[in-house]
């Protein structure tokens, strides 16, 4: 039996530990270490990252009558992560075996003090029940450092809503299936089998022993490499679902390169996800369905377009649905589901693409599409030189009226054109000799210094009734200035503190001062003009392309 790891005297409690023990936000934690010299110093951890002796801060939390009695599950935790540290994952397996073991069976190697925690929790309600809310706490722990460790609540409830109804004697399949959160959630208890591997020997485990709370004996893990070492060869399953690991180019392609698994093309290394669904598509059973989380720019990229084309030509890609920003775990970026279908015959191949894109929706609201965010597209109509599968490219312009954007865009550039005119300034020709800056004038630096000018985001500003804002900056911008701003490599930076302005009354200052100011907006009138301009071409030349425009008359 391994040893039982060594534990602190006391565990130690980061601040947003400590916030919620006490019901306050991480943010008043934050002010009370601030304002109260007698907060507790901190025992362990980092200047970013510190860690609090929890009886310390308990009994600081007590005195200032700001704390709440911590509770078992709380202090279970607390115990935990002291002990196992970064190694948490571990402890969890740990107290599940030690409430799954039967009574007189000595516990494997977990301390005293949550030994008695976990079965005292465990009398209050059932094991399974204690063993979820640690995996719940611990699901939250990894998302607010910012990790893709574990599959989020929020993919689980999309991928649970998308797979639909299953049989109760359906097999179900996840080949990286952490702490099985994902096979756990799907379908009825009774009769479903469930199989599942993961690289992480401490997750495949805690996963198997989460199974064996929560009753479902038809439930097994294996740990080990999916990719180079499936340890379930003959599984075909009615439903596979998988969350894989993203962004890994040392997925093993070397060495499988005549893997019989990569029947649409062998991905490249930068393709690892295409790898994991072909992965999951083998291992799919004749009239079978795939949910596979994507990152959105596998839908898109270079690498894998011959693959996105086979998935297409040959009928297996049924959907692709664009979830909310923020329903991945560590990041806000949209991650995409891919619905795959093995046909139990060539007749029996999908025709279209669903493309369903919810990225306006709430990552908490409903999973439902309005009409306006799906659309069947033809199979011909994706088999273009990109094999570009992102959902809005398609739902966007099956739902674009095209007449309507055409006239709009075409009214608002005769509008910005008219004003272009009106703004360009009269300007006249200089009788005299020299340039303003070749008479008395002052340099931005002396102004700085005598407190008449600040500077501001992205320019300086004057703070004096006796200069103006806009003809400081217009001579900011001048030839001259710009080339004491050049170097001699030829590299323009704007120097203002080094420039120099010309010596005028306030009178004379607001009148270059108007002018400039409406070269300024003329010149970001330009701009908006060229855009319009390139916009509008790209919607006519589309529309009388696909029908949706005609000539007038």
């Amino acid at each position: 039996m391994s040893q039982t790891p060594a534990a602190p005297t006391n565990p130690l409690v980061t601040g947003s530990e400590i916030a919620r023990i006490a019901g306050v936000t991480r943010a008043a934690v934050s002010n009370w270490r601030r304002r109260y010299d007698d907060f507790p110093a901190p025992a362990g951890g980092g200047a970013n990252s510190p860690l609090f002796d929890l009886a310390e801060v308990q009994a600081w939390l007590d005195r200032q009558r700001k704390g709440q009695d911590v509770t078992d599950e709380v202090h279970l935790w607390q115990v935990l992560r002291g002990v196992y540290g970064d190694g948490i994952l571990g402890g969890l397996a740990d107290v599940a075996r030690t409430l799954a073991a039967p009574d007189g069976e000595e516990p494997p190697a977990l301390p005293e003090q949550a030994v008695v925690l976990a079965r005292r929790l465990a009398e209050e309600r059932s094991p399974a029940d204690v063993v979820n809310d640690l995996a719940e706490r611990f699901t939250e722990s990894v998302r607010r450092a910012g990790s893709d460790q574990v599959t989020s609540p929020r993919v689980v409830r999309a991928v649970r809503h998308f797979a639909g109804d299953t049989s109760a004697d359906a097999v179900l399949f996840d080949p990286a299936c952490g702490i099985g959160t994902l096979l756990l959630a799907l379908g009825p208890a009774p009769g479903i089998r469930r199989y599942g591997q993961e690289a992480d020997a401490r997750s495949a485990r805690f996963a198997h022993l989460r199974a064996a709370l929560a009753e479902r004996a038809l439930m097994d893990v294996k740990q080990g490499d999916s990719l180079r070492t499936d340890r379930w060869p003959q599984v075909k399953a009615d439903l596979v679902v998988c969350d894989p690991p993203v962004g890994d180019t040392d997925w093993g392609r070397e060495d499988l390169l005549l893997d019989p698994r990569w029947e649409l093309g062998t991905p490249s290394r930068a393709e690892g996800e295409l790898a994991w669904l072909q992965h999951a598509y083998a291992h799919t059973a004749p009239g079978g369905h795939v949910v596979m989380v994507m990152p959105a720019s596998v839908a898109y990229r270079k690498a894998g377009r011959r693959i996105r084309a086979e998935l297409v030509r040959r009928g297996i890609l049924t959907q692709i649905t664009a979830l909310p920003p923020g329903t991945a775990a560590a990041h806000a970026l949209p991650v995409h589901l891919w619905h795959l279908r093995r046909p139990r015959t060539p007749d029996d191949a999908a025709t279209t693409v669903r493309m369903v894109d919810l990225t306006s929706n709430d990552p908490d609201g409903p999973l439902e599409a309005s009409p306006e965010q799906v659309t069947d597209v033809a199979q011909i109509d994706l088999l273009d030189d990109l094999v570009d599968l992102t959902p809005g490219r398609y739902v966007e312009e099956s739902h674009r009226d095209y007449g309507t954007e055409y006239e709009n865009l075409r009214q608002e550039l005769a509008e910005q054109v008219h004003r272009l005119t009106e703004l360009l300034p009269s300007l006249t020709a200089n009788e005299s000799t020299g340039a303003p800056l070749d008479g008395p004038s002052v340099g931005v630096a002396e102004l700085i210094r005598a407190g008449l000018v600040e500077f501001a985001d992205p320019e300086p500003v004057s703070t004096s009734d006796q200069l103006d804002t806009d003809f400081l900056r217009g001579f900011l911008h001048s030839t001259a200035n710009s080339r004491r701003s050049t170097s001699s490599s030829g590299t323009f930076r704007l120097d203002s503190k080094g420039a120099r302005i010309p010596r005028m009354d306030i009178d004379a200052q607001r009148g270059y001062g108007s002018v400039f100011r409406a070269l300024k907006e003329f010149e970001e009138r330009s701009r908006r003009v060229a855009e319009l301009s390139r916009q509008i071409a790209a919607l006519a030349r589309d529309g009388l392309g696909n029908g949706a425009l005609r000539p007038r008359g």
